[in-house]
């Protein structure tokens, strides 16, 4: 049993009582950093002398993974290539209990779907490839995810933030108790929040995930609207800070983002 202490309050965790997954959406095309001179396909990117995608399996492995998966798409080999060495040399001298498929897909919410038939039977948390974040952050709220998950209060705890760095940003409208009621494309509310696009959810999810495919419905914003009229129990857990990656100078600030002395 562990007692861990964040920001808001003291959680005593009991041990998992499930498999921890974790899965990586990796199929766009990062066309606005091809269009601003930058050729490295995104997953590679480097971030600190790290790459993208290395520093979130890297997270995730710091945060008991049992499975990670992760789609990307088929127009750049050496993504795939960079996956392949990874599944078979481990990721710094460490296994990796990794998974990946290959497929070029139209949008967010259907790389998910290609991600979703290992995600149904276990809590998983889903991330893009290029979602920044403070690393003792994650660490919280996936501690506070399993809590949550073992006393079956929620559905799913949305990764959140105040930063508002975004060109089309998603806001989150929550009560006093962080509880989340909606998800919105102009802040017409007055919500403090926009989603940060971490998402940690239970196989529920999944079933409304294939109904969004069947009824044609595209974009990640739009399942987590799903979700919401659904009636799935979703809290909103607040980061300081959340970044994404899509013009080349986002990479310099999320380089100073996470340098430890910005």
């Amino acid at each position: 049993m562990k007692t861990l202490i964040n920001h808001r309050f003291f959680i005593t965790l009991q041990p998992n009582l499930f498999i921890m997954k974790y899965a990586v959406i990796a199929a766009g095309e990062g066309s606005r950093l091809i269009s601003e001179g930058i050729n490295v396909p995104k997953p590679l990117l480097d971030l600190n002398g790290e790459p993208l995608i290395d520093r979130l399996l890297r997270v995730f492995l710091d945060n008991d993974a049992d499975e990670i998966y992760v789609v990307c798409n088929n127009i750049s080999p050496f993504v795939c290539e960079h996956l392949s060495n990874l599944q078979i040399n481990g990721l710094n001298h460490r296994h990796l209990p990794l998974h990946f498929t290959v497929k070029t897909t139209p949008s967010s919410m259907h790389s998910f779907f290609e991600l979703s038939k290992w995600l149904n039977d276990s809590p998983f948390c889903l991330t893009t490839v290029d979602t920044v974040f403070l690393e003792n952050e994650f660490s919280h709220f996936i501690h506070d995810f399993k809590y949550y998950i073992n006393n079956r209060h929620l559905d799913g705890l949305m990764g959140v933030t105040d930063f508002i760095d975004d060109e089309k940003p998603l806001f989150v409208d929550t009560d006093n108790d962080m509880n989340i009621t909606g998800f919105l494309d102009d802040n017409n509310n007055n919500c403090k929040f926009i989603s940060g696009g971490i998402y940690a959810l239970t196989p529920k999810s999944i079933q409304i995930l294939s109904h969004c495919i069947n009824r044609g419905v595209s974009r990640m914003r739009n399942f987590q609207r799903a979700l919401i009229s659904e009636k799935c129990r979703l809290k909103a857990w607040k980061f300081s800070k959340i970044l994404d990656i899509d013009h080349a100078a986002d990479i310099q600030k999320a380089q100073l983002f996470l340098s430890p002395n910005p």
